[in-house]
């Protein structure tokens, strides 16, 4: 399986790749997802990611996630745990909507 990539990344990298050429069809169309719903640079993205990973119950792919939506709510946390079938009690989500407040 392939290591999942921060939006913001994909960001940089198809910018820079626009750069040097014309992109085919699909990467202007990621292009232009990643550039209106990425909200932070990749430098403060990451960043996030090793705050999160620091985490004994953030994994990276959903600390890209996080990083990614920069959840608000319990509610939004929850719905991304709803795949990997983890439960969290109030004190964690707590800290971690926190953590991401810090970098909003």
């Amino acid at each position: 399986m392939p290591e999942p990539v921060p939006l913001s990344k994909v960001r940089a990298l198809l910018t820079d790749e626009a750069a040097k050429r014309t992109l085919p069809r699909e990467a202007m169309l990621a292009q232009q997802h990643a550039e209106g719903f990425a909200r932070l640079t990749v430098e403060q993205t990451d960043e996030l990611i090793a705050k999160l990973r620091a985490l004994p119950y953030v994994d990276t792919s959903l600390a890209i996630k996080i990083a990614d939506i920069l959840p608000q709510f319990p509610e939004e946390v929850r719905l991304l745990l709803s795949k990997e079938r983890v439960l969290l009690d109030e004190a964690q989500l707590t800290q971690l909507l926190d953590l991401v407040a810090q970098h909003r």
